[in-house]
């Protein structure tokens, strides 16, 4: 039996071992073997951490560098992302159980987060404010925030965390990345490619570790001048609560239980694959994963039979295998939540049309059928609540306005998805639906240029897109009088 890897922080540009001297376990979820051991970090970790990140911040090669400069180790970086691709995607299907195909189109567009905000490194700027006394100029501008903490999940590790990173990078910030402790091995990796790519030491900093342990003496550290944070919308509450208590900023990307919406004069065929893309894909767990599917009545069955035959056909198993379309469950308690969930439907009344089980998938793993529920409706738990695995619960709807209730019912708002030909329609959806995000007959199209934001429970603040450059810098107005004569005296009225 081979050896197990054992992978340390990386602090200050070092791997860097616990303070406590402990280490974790991460599991494949696909065999339910051991892939590697990462440090269980604590307070004194994220104490380190940042202190290396707040003295790099400060130092002078950092203060030093241009927004040009800047630009180009962004830019480098995203190189070394390209060049290390095909290792950095099996590791992360490794880790999580992602399809590697699919990994591997992930990383094949991940280095394009880092060449964009490359591009905007130097066009970050303020303005010239008109005034009334033509002798005082006022200008704005922008400068970073700090160190910023960053906490991130395991169903997409580098894209969520380069989400993060590459903007607080982009305008000067340095970093303190807190990984989900069933995903470190990639994170890690990217703070050593940071590094090769010119970084300064301290500049992007990883400490491994549980949430309560590591995650939660990060949110409350006095150092930091901003958390961001991609997960639950329980936990997000919790830090949004901690951050507002010393006047901290967050930036918050939560749940979701987004509508699918399929009318009467869509591409039935179009919108049926759409479905089965929005829920199954990444076996469900993703906060945009169009778990409540609204068919209108005229179109109902149809769609149903094609979201369930192809649900039937999805080949389940080896993640690393070409020809797999779903993969395990990124854990076990995350199966068994996604199976009691489906029982509960049952409870509730839900009829399992297809799937409805777990399974090992032959290897051993954290297999969870495709699911499709029926007579569901908009009242119960399982349509309510979000599952983040492949169940997808399908109501039918008779009405624009019925549906538009239906779908803005719901404590969420990240994202929807429109199925129709009728291009007013289109329009009115994509006005009135509750949601940040809304795609038209197409579903989890993204871009690292178009901006993202979570309505209600699903979130605050911007990721992606120019704007975001405004959650991870402060605006600072400046006033200066250009007259050198006498300053007035303000208890001498002027005419």
């Amino acid at each position: 039996m081979s050896e197990i890897r054992r992978l340390h922080h990386f602090i200050g540009g070092e791997p860097t071992p616990p303070h406590s001297g402990e280490y974790f376990t991460s599991t494949n979820p696909a065999t339910g073997e051991t892939v590697y051991e990462a440090a269980r970090g604590d307070a004194r970790d994220v104490e380190a951490a940042v202190r290396s990140a707040r003295a790099a911040f400060e130092g002078p090669r950092w203060q030093a560098l241009s927004q040009t400069r800047r630009g180009h180790l962004l830019r480098r970086l995203g190189d070394l992302i390209g060049e290390n691709a095909e290792e950095l995607a099996r590791s992360e299907s490794l880790d999580n159980g992602k399809l590697l195909r699919e990994m591997r189109g992930q990383l094949a567009t991940l280095p394009e987060y880092y060449y964009y905000y490359a591009g905007l490194a130097d066009k970050v700027q303020g303005d010239v404010i008109p005034t009334s006394d033509r002798r005082v100029i006022n200008y704005t501008m922008r400068e970073p925030l700090g160190v910023i903490g960053a906490i991130t999940p395991w169903n997409s590790p580098l894209t969520l965390t380069s989400s993060k990173l590459a903007p607080a990078l982009c305008v000067g910030n340095t970093a303190v990345i807190k990984p989900s402790e069933y995903t470190s091995a990639t994170v890690l990796r990217l703070a050593e490619l940071a590094l090769e790519a010119g970084f300064p030491p301290g500049a992007v900093n990883v400490v491994t570790g549980y949430g309560a342990e590591a995650g939660q003496p990060l949110v409350d550290h006095p150092g930091l001048a901003k958390i961001s944070f991609t997960g639950s919308t329980a936990t997000g509450s919790r830090i949004a609560a901690a951050t507002a208590g010393r006047f901290v900023g967050s930036t918050l990307e939560l749940g979701g239980k987004s509508p699918n919406i399929v009318f009467d004069d869509a591409n039935v065929a179009n919108a049926a694959t759409g479905v089965v893309a929005g829920i199954f894909a990444a076996a469900g767990q993703t906060c945009i994963a169009g778990s409540r599917v609204f068919a209108h009545r005229a179109v109902y069955d149809e769609l149903l039979e094609r979201v369930a035959e192809r649900a039937r056909s999805i080949r389940m198993g080896d993640p690393l295998a070409d020809d797999t379309e779903l993969g395990p469950l990124a854990f076990e308690d995350q199966r068994d939540k996604v199976a009691s969930y489906v029982e509960l439907g049952r409870s509730e009344g839900a009829r399992v049309l297809t799937g409805g089980q777990s399974s090992d998938g032959g290897m051993g793993g954290f297999f969870y059928e495709p699911t499709v529920l029926v007579d569901v409706d908009n009242g119960m738990r399982v349509v309510r609540e979000e599952i983040f695995g492949p169940v997808a619960a399908i109501m039918p709807f008779d009405t624009e306005d019925e549906v538009v209730a239906l779908a803005n019912d719901t404590d969420y708002g990240l994202a929807a998805g429109v199925w129709t030909t009728n291009l007013a329609r289109a329009h009115r959806m994509a006005d009135r639906l509750d949601a940040g995000t809304v795609w038209v007959n197409t579903y989890r199209a993204m871009s690292p240029m178009s901006p993202r934001q979570g309505f209600k429970s699903s979130g605050v603040g911007v990721e992606h897109g120019a704007e975001t450059i405004k959650e991870y810098t402060r605006l600072k107005s400046v006033w200066i009088n250009t007259d050198e004569g006498p300053v007035p005296d303000p208890f001498v009225m002027r005419s």
